[in-house]
């Protein structure tokens, strides 16, 4: 099986505790046809001696001044000549073997244009919390509840960033909740019912430091993309059936109280802080 070229961004700014985790759980996937791109904000910390020390790893990385997270990710992806994208916060993780059932999924499906997996939430110091089991992607769902995709594991077809216009560096917060919304106008998303990432969940997280300009944000997506926008009065009714299909679709699918394999446990106590 040839599997395809995936170009995968890292964007930074002053995350120098947790990027060297980042970058060995990439580095360590030793998928055979990687493109790793990093683009640091021109951070102050020990965050470009990191890079540096894996340089010779990565296809491009660059430590400059730049307009904020989404302006970095835009960045990457020019620099990006892989067959399937995705990004990686700096301060997420992926689990091992990710790009390897990411790359075989692809390979297996050429008429599948995106597709994302299940996260774990783990905590600043790479504690579990709990899983983030989902289900199977419902546009409508999506529309009219909200964003559900665990971004650091979506990938997805050059072609499909391409004919979708890419990220709007407009949004600070829901570049991805954005980006995904004019896929799915595009495109069916697939579904992997595996574990792929780790997803950080901790105060000075951008997400909750900054989560009334991340409501605004959606808001705006949620107007632009519903017919019934936010303040016609059929909206609090599809808001509710779209809630109500969630909660159903998840429990038959399993996604409430579901059991995490074991070795993931194992990888994620082996690399918190300090072990």
């Amino acid at each position: 099986m040839t599997l395809p070229c995936i170009s995968l961004v890292t964007c930074s700014y002053q995350q120098g505790p947790y990027l060297e985790s980042t970058l060995k759980s990439v580095l360590d996937q030793r998928y055979e046809n990687l493109e790793y791109i990093v683009i640091d904000g021109g951070s102050q910390d020990d965050s470009r001696d990191i890079i540096e020390s894996h340089a010779h790893e990565l296809a491009y990385w660059v430590s400059e001044p730049d307009r904020g997270q989404t302006d970095a990710l835009i960045k990457g992806f020019k620099r990006a000549s892989g067959d399937v994208l995705g990004w990686l916060c700096s301060d997420d993780l992926l689990l091992p073997g990710a790009l390897q059932a990411v790359g075989e999924f692809f390979a297996k499906h050429p008429d599948v244009q995106a597709v994302y997996g299940d996260s774990l939430w783990i905590d600043s110091e790479g504690r579990f919390l709990r899983p983030k089991k989902e289900m199977p992607f419902n546009r409508f769902v999506f529309l009219y509840d909200h964003n559900y995709i665990p971004q650091p594991s979506m990938f997805w077809r050059r072609s499909l960033y391409d004919i979708s216009g890419g990220l709007n560096e407009r949004f600070n917060l829901a570049m991805d909740n954005d980006l995904w919304e004019r896929f799915s106008a595009h495109a069916d998303i697939g579904y992997i019912p595996r574990y792929l990432s780790c997803m950080r969940y901790y105060p000075e997280q951008k997400t909750r430091r900054l989560k009334p300009q991340g409501k605004q944000e959606d808001a705006i997506i949620r107007h632009r993309r519903s017919p019934h926008g936010q303040t016609q009065p059929v909206y609090p009714l599809l808001h509710l059936m779209a809630r109500a299909t969630r909660i159903a679709t998840k429990a038959l699918t399993g996604g409430y109280g579901a059991r995490v394999p074991e070795e993931h446990l194992r990888w994620l106590r082996h690399h918190e802080k300090g072990a």
